[in-house]
């Protein structure tokens, strides 16, 4: 798509990335024009040769210069729709593929730059599939001969015993080395890049765990005679490695089934817009043509029910338009000569010809769907914070283990090579990362199954982590303080007693209107009891109202433009009118034989949980603010209901995205809770999009979090769920990092000199599954947790 611009941005001439010029690493003048820059790398290159870059903008080839805060959104703006999609790593954008593949750099799967309507390749996702379910098989039998034996009272005969080492070298080196052939592939292109990942961690820990079991097995007599068991037998650690793999497998098929519900979101949105459009031809011809061959200028016509192809001016006919996708209002908006439409939008009874303005990446549909797929990739994942600790814990663990082996070698009785070799790679084997993989992995699974129970899904760690930290929340008004179904609410003749007979006449000149006003209504008598009266000569006026006979009176029903229209004078009902509207409601007249017979207000009900939700919030220090697409004065009287404190409306779904970004670059933790289509950008730009779950399917998949009843209380549960879950995490982590750092000193042999102590390879199992089951029972604590 082209490039979004906003005028507070400029472009880097060096390589193409948007910058924000009071945030640029560094500016220059050449020939009286000022260029900003993303990195001082792009700087230094333009001065070296200003010419070079001063005069247009450079294609992207893939090898981005820097990884700057503007990187992704740059390198997406700067890819056309083409075939040849390019691919990047949403927490390493300089990081740019012809083809789907992993970020050599963190080992994530990269995401594609250019949104695309067609299926998404779940090649690597079925590969996965396919891998861990092996492992699963191959894993188990070794898992259950090395942990009966734990068990009390219960014991294997000395015969399986002796065949479980063999069992678990046959079954395990399949999952090792083939199940993890990604990981292990992973690790070396970190490796060649002078780095380490997560993957560097599993690897170094598994091949070392299968490394030592495998010597065990074949050349038991290299290990000194105090690491035998009872039977004389050197335990292994080959269900370690297969289990370390098996649940690493697992994580992998849960992040890309994520990735995959993510995309979803963005092919519903390029779903909106039709494949087809009618082109009226210059000599009144009309013909179907493909989408992509709609130009600017080009005459089309609309018929009812059609969604309007791209965006344009209408230049014939009138009709009322649901424009729901882009403002979230329920209420179609008349569209007539001179109005604008907008691609995506469904026109509803009418017919419209309009004039073609914007088309492909140009209309706002597909500027809709850009803003979301940037927002998407901007977010950091969480396996940056396992990257950050093995960037340390790994070098740190390697060294710790060559020193082992140089002082043992050095300094060690004999033979001091076989105790350099058993206690250097029990270092690697105690440093494996079993309860730190589990640490986050499960506190964030029974958090998430916590917060399922109370309603409210969460998507990711991430997502649970930045919830606590929260302290703006923005809210769309239609559909998540308010039920998003207009219902009637006022009924005012002008006769005293009269109300049953004007809503009877209401709702007989809406009984044949597929208006949602003309549905509450109907609604309304229905529930009421009010039989419609029976209308003759039925007539819309488009833009103004209805009219029709009722027993040979003239009965008209619309706004006040169509009473002025039939002379009907209003009086006091025009102030009475502005009083509701204030109050939130549309309202529409009711006029028998030109004279006033009293109005209708129809509005769209404040949820019955939503002032608690609002003072939940607030009691918790958070600042709550409505961000709507509706008129200011509607969004005021609702905010006044609420005690909300600030308002901002009559914005589309841009103008969403940008005071999302205003209110992050004020330093605040934002969270965005909306159910329409347009609010779908802004959920993906928050640090937390909350979604409906009586919304649509868009919003919710751009979401973090969703509220399965739509009850806005769920983001105050999912606050005090987010808290107790990191608190959890932090606990478990220092479980997990206090086994390390007690237990890799013992596996070296410094208790040797003093006590004459070595660690034996039962007592490593043991702590490790006292560090794993102190996780695990730890986590399992969230269970009980009041929200």
């Amino acid at each position: 798509m082209l490039p979004l611009v906003s005028d507070g941005e400029t472009t880097d001439p060096v390589c193409g990335m948007t910058v924000v010029p009071n945030e640029a690493a560094g500016s220059y003048t050449h020939d009286g024009r000022t260029f900003h820059f993303c990195s001082r790398h792009c700087l230094d290159k333009f001065k070296a040769d200003p010419d070079r870059y001063a005069g247009s903008r450079p294609a992207n080839d893939g090898s981005s210069c820097c990884g700057g805060r503007h990187a992704a959104k740059g390198t997406t703006a700067l890819q056309p729709v083409a075939t040849g999609t390019k691919y990047t790593c949403p927490m390493h954008p300089e990081v740019v593929k012809d083809g789907p593949g992993t970020c050599p750099k963190c080992g994530m799967a990269l995401e594609p730059m250019t949104p695309t309507a067609g299926e998404e390749d779940t090649t690597e996702l079925r590969d996965m599939t396919r891998r861990f379910w092996g492992s699963v098989v191959l894993t188990f039998p070794v898992f259950l001969l090395a942990m009966v034996p734990m068990i009390p009272g219960v014991s294997l005969p000395h015969a399986v015993l002796s065949a479980a080492n063999w069992i678990g070298f046959l079954l395990a080196t399949p999952v090792v080395f083939l199940a993890a052939f990604p990981f292990f592939v992973r690790a070396v292109d970190a490796l060649k890049l002078g780095t380490a990942n997560m993957f560097t961690l599993i690897v170094l820990g598994t091949s070392a765990a299968w490394a030592y079991s495998t010597l065990a097995v074949f050349a038991p007599g290299v290990f000194p005679s105090g690491f035998a068991d009872a039977h004389g037998t050197i335990p292994t650690y080959f269900e370690a490695a297969a289990v370390i793999i098996t649940l690493v497998l697992l994580g992998q098929v849960l992040e890309l089934k994520a990735r995959r519900s993510t995309s979803a979101a963005i092919r519903t949105l390029l779903g909106l817009a039709p494949q087809t459009a009618r082109r009226v031809n210059a000599d009144g011809s009309e013909e179907d043509i493909p989408l992509g061959h709609v130009g600017v200028g080009d005459r089309l016509r609309v018929r009812p029910g059609d969604k309007v192809p791209v965006d344009g001016t209408v230049v014939e006919g009138a009709s009322p338009v649901n424009e729901s996708m882009l403002t979230g209002e329920p209420i179609p908006v008349e569209k007539r000569a001179g109005d604008a439409v907008i691609g995506g939008t469904v026109n509803t009874t009418g017919t419209l010809v309009f004039t073609a303005t914007k088309v492909g990446s140009d209309t706002v549909l597909a500027r809709i769907v850009q803003l979301v797929g940037e927002a998407q990739r901007s977010r950091a994942p969480v396996q940056k914070l396992v990257d950050l600790v093995a960037a340390w814990f790994v070098p740190a663990v390697v060294a710790a283990a060559v020193v082992t082996f140089v002082v043992w070698a050095a300094f060690g009785p004999e033979p001091s090579l076989a105790y350099a070799l058993v206690n250097s790679v029990a270092v690697l084997i105690i440093a494996c990362p079993c309860a730190l993989g589990l640490a986050t992995p499960m506190s964030v699974t029974v958090g998430v199954g916590r917060g399922a129970t109370a309603g409210v899904l969460i998507r990711s760690a991430e997502v649970l982590e930045l919830m606590g930290k929260v302290d703006t929340v923005l809210v769309d008004k239609t559909g998540t303080l308010t039920e998003g179904r207009p219902e009637l609410v006022t009924l005012l003749p002008e006769s005293e007693g009269k109300g049953a007979e004007l809503l009877g006449l209401a709702a007989g000149l809406e009984k044949g209107s597929e208006h949602p006003l003309a549905a509450a209504i109907t609604k309304g008598a229905r529930d009421r009891g009010v039989t419609p009266a029976e209308i003759d000569g039925f007539e819309s006026v488009p833009g103004k109202g209805v009219r029709g006979r009722v027993g040979g009176s003239v009965v008209a029903l619309g706004n006040r433009a169509m009473m002025e229209a039939l002379g009907v004078g209003l009086g006091g009902l025009v102030e009475k009118a502005e009083a509701l509207r204030r109050d939130g409601q549309t309202v529409v007249f009711v006029a028998v034989e030109a004279k006033a017979a009293g109005l209708i207000g129809v509005a769209d009900p404040i949820k019955g949980t939503t002032r608690e939700a609002v003072e939940l919030l607030h009691a918790s220090g958070v600042k709550v603010v409505m961000l709507t697409g509706d008129s200011r004065t509607t969004a005021l009287a609702v905010a006044a209901k609420l005690g909300i404190d600030d308002v901002i409306a009559e914005v589309l779904p841009e103008g969403k995205v940008e005071a999302v970004r205003r209110l992050r670059r004020e330093g605040r933790i934002v969270a965005m809770a909306g159910d329409g289509v347009n609010d779908a950008p802004a959920l993906a730009a928050a640090d937390v999009g909350i979604a409906m779950g009586t919304g649509t399917d868009v919003a919710m998949e751009s979401a973090g979090v969703t509220l399965v009843k739509g009850d806005l209380r769920g983001i105050a549960k999912a606050r005090a769920l987010s808290r107790a879950t990191m608190r959890n995490v932090r606990q478990n982590l220092a479980f997990a990092f206090g086994y390390n750092l007690l237990g890799v000193p013992v596996a070296a042999g410094v208790l040797y000199p003093l006590f004459g102590v070595l660690l034996s390879p039962m007592i490593a199992a043991a702590a490790m599954s006292l560090s794993s089951v102190s996780v695990i029972g730890n986590a399992l604590r969230l269970r009980a947790v009041r929200l």
